[in-house]
Parts: C-alpha cells; sequence; structure tokens
C-alpha cells in the first residue's frame, strides 16, 4: 500500500480489511511521513480499542459496517476535509512547537552573552538579532550555534588544561624531588590533581557519550595509572617512570581536545585551542630543562631537540594570537606581559641545574600558567568566537 501510493501519489487512499490489525497501522504511519493522503478504512471490527489505534496512527475515517453505495460520496468529502483540518492542526502545533524552542535557545544564548561581556538582556538580543539578519539566518539558529560554540569552548578550554597538567605535575614532582621549594610544589601538586579529578568528571557530564566516551575511558585510564606513581613521597628515581605515563596521558588529551575543536566546526575555537596549548609548552619546557642532568648553556649554545622544539612552538603560538583579528586590550596586555615573561623563562632554562635557575623556572611556568589561563578564558569569552 505504501509504495503504491509513493508511486501514484493518489487523492485518496480507501481500505477494506475486516478485521484490521498493527501491519495495517504501521504502514498508515509510514505513508504519513512518506506520502500523507486521506486514509478512509471500511472495517467490520467494532472494538474501541481498534478505533483507538486508528485514530493514533492518522486513520482519517473509520466505517464500521457502512460501504452502502448511497453513503460512499459524503463519506469520500468528509475523508478529504478531515485530512486537510488535521494536517493544518499538526502544521499549527508544529510552529508552535518550533517557536516555543526558539524562544528557548534565545534565552540560553542571550544568557551567554549577558555573562560573557557583561551587558544587559536587551543588548544582547539586539546581538542575537543583528547576526540573524547579516547571516539570513533565524535567530534561533544563531541562537544555537551561540549554544555550541560556548559549550565547545569551555570543553576545548577543559581538556587543554588536562594537556597542560600533565606536564606541570612531573614539573612539580621534580622540583620537589630536588628540595625546590617543596612545600609550595607539593602544594601546587596536589591542587593539579583536583584540578584533572575536577576537570574529568565535568567533560564526563558535558560531553556526548556515543561521541567522545571512547577518548574520555583512554584519558581517565591513564589518569589512573599517573595517580598510582603519586601516592609515595617525590623521589627522583620516581620521575622516569611518572614521565613516561604523563606522555601518554598528553597524548590522549590532546587527541580529545582536537577531537572536541573539529566537532565544534567554529574557526575560532582553533584559537582557544592554541592558547590553552600555551600553557602545556610552557609546562613542558620547564619540565624538560628540570630533568636535563647537564649544567648551563654556553652563549650561543643552541638547546637541546626536545627543548629547542617546544620553544619554537610556543614562539610559534605567540606569533599567531597576536596576528589574529580576535583581540581586546586585555589580550594584547596579556600577550606583552606573556612574551616578557617567556624571555625570563627562557634565560632560566639556559641557566641549567643552578638552584637559583631553578627556582626562576619554576616561577616563571607558574606566571605563564596563569596569564594564558586569563588569555585563554579572554578568548572564549569573546564575542567574535561566541557570535562566529
Amino acid at each position: 500500500m505504501v509504495r503504491e501510493a509513493v508511486r501514484h501519489a493518489p487523492d485518496m487512499i480507501i481500505v477494506w480489511d475486516p478485521h484490521p490489525g498493527d501491519e495495517l497501522f504501521e504502514a498508515v504511519r509510514l505513508l504519513e511521513s512518506a506520502a500523507p493522503s486521506p486514509v478512509l478504512v471500511f472495517t467490520s471490527d467494532v472494538r474501541a480499542e481498534t478505533m483507538d489505534a486508528a485514530i493514533a496512527c492518522g486513520i482519517d475515517d473509520w466505517v464500521v459496517n457502512g460501504y452502502a453505495p448511497g453513503r460512499l460520496r459524503p463519506l469520500l468529502q468528509f475523508t478529504v476535509l478531515r485530512h486537510r483540518q488535521i494536517r493544518q492542526m499538526r502544521e499549527e502545533l508544529g510552529d508552535l512547537k518550533r517557536r516555543f524552542e526558539e524562544r528557548k535557545l534565545v534565552d540560553r544564548a542571550k544568557g551567554i552573552l549577558m555573562n560573557a561581556r557583561h551587558i544587559s538582556e536587551d543588548e544582547a538580543f539586539r546581538l542575537l538579532r543583528s547576526a540573524s539578519m547579516h547571516a539570513k539566518q533565524r535567530i534561533g539558529q544563531v541562537s544555537q550555534q551561540v549554544i555550541d560554540s560556548a559549550h565547545y569552548a569551555e570543553a576545548i578550554n577543559r581538556s587543554g588544561r588536562l594537556r597542560m597538567l600533565s606536564q606541570r605535575i612531573v614539573k612539580l614532582y621534580a622540583l620537589a624531588a630536588m628540595n625546590v621549594e617543596t612545600a609550595g610544589s607539593r602544594a601546587l601538586l596536589a591542587d593539579s590533581v583536583t584540578q584533572i579529578d575536577q576537570s574529568l568528571m565535568v567533560l564526563g557530564r558535558a560531553l556526548s557519550r556515543p561521541t567522545f566516551g571512547d577518548l574520555l575511558d583512554a584519558v581517565q585510564s591513564t589518569w589512573s595509572a599517573v595517580q598510582s606513581s603519586l601516592v609515595a613521597a617525590p623521589a627522583s628515581a620516581r620521575v622516569p617512570q611518572l614521565d613516561q605515563d604523563a606522555e601518554r596521558l598528553l597524548d590522549l588529551s590532546d587527541r580529545l581536545t582536537q577531537a572536541l575543536e573539529n566537532a565544534g566546526l567554529t574557526p575560532s575555537l582553533h584559537v582557544i585551542n592554541v592558547s590553552g596549548r600555551q600553557r602545556m609548552l610552557a609546562q613542558r619546557l620547564a619540565k624538560l630543562a628540570l630533568l636535563r642532568s647537564s649544567g648551563a648553556l654556553a652563549a650561543g649554545e643552541a638547546l637541546p631537540e626536545d627543548m629547542a622544539s617546544t620553544a619554537e612552538a610556543f614562539e610559534q603560538g605567540l606569533t599567531y594570537l597576536r596576528g589574529i583579528p580576535l583581540s581586546t586590550p586585555a589580550i594584547r596586555d596579556g600577550l606583552a606581559r606573556a612574551d616578557a615573561t617567556w624571555q625570563d623563562m627562557l634565560a632560566a632554562v639556559r641557566a641549567g641545574a643552578q638552584q637559583g635557575a631553578r627556582v626562576t623556572l619554576a616561577a616563571t611556568s607558574e606566571s605563564l600558567l596563569e596569564l594564558f589561563d586569563a588569555l585563554t578564558h579572554e578568548y572564549e569569552q569573546s564575542m567574535q568566537m561566541l557570535m562566529g
């Protein structure tokens, strides 16, 4: 019946079935989605349960033992008119539902913009309406884009923090093992453990399990291995195994972050990824410098390969962030301060294993972490990112 209706597009479908059942009702449901047509059923079934099922599946008229020729014309007319009326009511109901859902999206998007940029509700709505007109999209579509952008921006920031914390933990553990500001290093180490647990908990609630569950599970499993190395008091002999596990955590966290950026489909999300990555690169360079056993580098001597590639990646990130149009006075000031702190950190890296250099290395790497935390938050909350 469905196949023939799709093929011939009739004005009406008339069914004779003395005892209709689920097969007919399912066919009518398929027909409603594939080729909606008025459906008139003649039957001998007088059960109320069957009538209820007939109405639920979309049958327009149900005639019991009433197929005399003289009744046919008015029954056909009634079926067509009823079908038309029901379709109109469904369209109106669908439109009301769409408007209601759109209103909820607009309210959520307004809240995001108001919180991010500290603007009034009226100003947030004007921004959404202006973006809607500019993009030639419904305001609900623009609102959904703002909601999605904010969702993925926060997820990328949190996932990017996992990358950074994988390197910070090894750096702090090594500092504690070297008796460099031991109390402070241990306190920051404990804070890093708490941050990872919290980030994994938030990401587990916020992200789609079917889409990102395998990546999250891999990060969680590797983090458990890292935690097992942190149970005992910091010791230099345990650093290599901790660093090996942390490298695995870094790789898996980076995969998750990249997957989130790709899923967001907003070019501005790349900025958050890059800014967040700067936090990790600063911690990584500090870690590599602490684990290097040789002394200070001679004037003009090149950094070891792993350290040189990390420093180069950091400087490339700085260059990229300086050049993008996504900027504010706060962002420009933050980048300038990050550049100055970076130069101090490089000097400490080149000074090698001296105790004073290690203290400077610890301080400057933490300062860079704070600066890029603030910068990443600025990018995450920027109007250009939220509005696409």
